[in-house]
């Protein structure tokens, strides 16, 4: 099993060069990122000590606009991770056709077991350290694992004191009362929803008649499972940190959201109205739809081959490796891939950025409908070029993807 999430990002970035045939140059420029800082971020506990945590914040490529991505807390967090999740952003907004350009950042962390205060302390001073490299012209970072829209309004705030003026524009993800978008919140489950229910139609799968599986009961997992249901799908099984939660005759997410949103529990441990059921039998359960939006490296060489689904909804980053991609190929499995299928979050955030940047803002509806109508044409694009070339959705998401960015780097050139 190959778990390193940078090889992996390489891998994928190699076939689709291969298969463009395209100059050993453009493959070599593509497979470094722009740049990488890296800072210390001293921080004053609760009881008085003094923490020291790293952080980092990459740039993959800007030849397409300024670099997008989000920011994860978490204790694995670590150079190769961030690289390749700033790589997967730059072939996400390329995929979907958005003017950006492909960042991500991360601090190493454990943010469960610290406090509303040490949070800030923590986030005021990874901004100061990144003040440079951030802005709505530079690099707009964004929230992810572990971080939240009340993050983004700190480092809106550190960065608009250190500018003297409001710069809302400077991250996305915010909270509505300060410039930002209704529907961020929901964006990327929605968009894997969506994605997933234009593959069922692609293939006249009702959703009355289709099982779903969904990996992670996080903010994509979350409304993953409530937009799906909301379409007619039935939900099986989902799962969080504390395990798998599984119903043969479809779950409740309406009460698992209210559970797990209570201050008292925060996770879904103690739900009793599902079976409690390990990762691994969670991956391996019969289903017409696997949405795995937790972390990268679940579908490995190891599990590929015990998969009982029709097909991969990706809604995390990089959960399917390279090696793993070839077994479900073989078994006709199809995996809509990251790249497109959670890229709603992305492009809602390019929503707002917009309205920031304009002083306009849009209703839910237009914002779901300008959604919809984005990730729809790239669907249909990959789609499209999937058949033309009997090829799977991935590669065909990638050449689409790493062709426009090549072409971009082509027509910019090499400075000086």
């Amino acid at each position: 099993m190959t778990g390193n999430p940078w090889e992996n990002a390489l891998k994928q970035l190699r076939n689709a060069c291969d298969y463009l045939d395209l100059n050993k140059d453009l493959y070599e420029y593509l497979s470094h990122p722009q740049r990488i800082v890296i800072v210390n971020c001293p921080v004053k506990m609760d009881d008085g000590s003094l923490k020291v945590f790293e952080g980092f914040r990459i740039l993959h490529s800007n030849a397409r606009g300024p670099g997008k991505g989000g920011i994860r807390y978490a204790q694995n967090v670590d150079m190769d991770e961030v690289k390749a999740l700033s790589m997967w952003m730059t072939w996400k907004c390329a995929t979907v056709g958005i003017p950006l350009g492909g960042a991500k950042g991360g601090v190493t962390c454990n943010p469960h077991e610290m406090s509303q205060n040490e949070l800030e302390r923590l986030t005021r001073r990874f901004t100061q350290g990144i003040i440079n490299v951030i802005g709505p012209e530079i690099d707009i970072p964004a929230p992810d694992m572990n971080t939240t829209p009340q993050m983004m309004a700190w480092i809106m705030d550190v960065y608009s004191m250190a500018k003297g003026a409001t710069i809302s524009g400077v991250v996305t993800g915010k909270p509505v009362e300060i410039g930002g978008s209704l529907g961020r919140t929901q964006a990327t489950g929605h968009g894997v929803a969506y994605v997933a229910d234009q593959y069922a139609k692609n293939h006249d799968m009702k959703p009355e008649d289709c099982s779903v599986v969904v990996q992670g009961f996080g903010n994509v997992g979350q409304y993953t499972c409530t937009t799906l249901k909301s379409y007619g799908y039935k939900i099986i099984a989902t799962s969080d940190i504390s395990g798998g939660y599984y119903n043969p005759d479809g779950l409740d997410i309406d009460e698992m959201f209210a559970y797990i949103n209570d201050p008292e529990h925060r996770t879904l441990e103690g739900y009793t109205k599902a079976k409690k059921i390990s990762n691994k039998e969670l991956l391996e359960l019969k289903c017409d739809f696997l949405c795995p939006c937790a972390l990268e490296n679940q579908i490995t060489i190891e599990n590929a081959s015990k998969l009982n689904c029709k097909v991969i909804v990706e809604g995390a980053n990089g959960p399917t490796t390279p090696e793993a991609d070839e077994i479900l190929n073989k078994n006709g499995i199809d995996v809509v891939p990251d790249v497109l299928a959670n890229a709603g979050g992305v492009t809602v955030s390019y929503f707002e950025w917009i309205q920031d940047r304009q002083g306009l803002f849009w209703d839910l509806d237009e914002v779901n409908k300008q959604l919809e109508t984005i990730l729809k044409r790239a669907f249909d694009a990959i789609r499209d070029l999937k058949n033309e070339k009997k090829i799977s959705y991935r590669l065909a998401a990638y050449l689409i993807a790493v062709q426009r960015v090549a072409k971009a780097v082509e027509l910019r050139g090499i400075y000086p």
